[in-house]
C-alpha cells in the first residue's frame, strides 16, 4: 500500500474488523470505533503493537501511513 490518506488506508486495512461511520465500514470484530472515539494516542499506539486479535501494522504501514491512519480515525470517530 502506498500513500498516507487516512481514509483510504482505513476502509483497507482496518474496515473489515472496526465499524466507522465516516468510512462506511461495519466491521464487528473489532471495537466500534464511533462508539469508543479513542484519541490520537491511543489509536496509534494500537496500530503500531496491535493488541487482543488485531494484529501489529508497525512494517506493514509505514510511519507516516500509521500516522495518517491514527489522525483519521481520532479525528473521525463518533461524528
Amino acid at each position: 500500500m502506498t500513500g498516507t490518506n487516512g481514509k483510504q488506508i482505513f476502509i483497507t486495512k482496518c474496515g473489515g474488523c472496526h465499524t466507522l461511520k465516516d468510512a462506511g465500514t461495519t466491521g464487528t470484530q473489532g471495537p466500534n470505533l464511533d462508539q469508543l472515539m479513542p484519541p490520537f494516542p491511543i489509536v496509534k499506539n494500537q496500530v503500531i503493537k496491535g493488541g487482543g486479535i488485531m494484529p501489529a501494522f508497525k512494517g506493514v504501514l509505514t510511519d507516516a501511513q500509521i500516522n495518517a491512519v491514527a489522525k483519521y480515525v481520532a479525528q473521525h470517530a463518533g461524528k
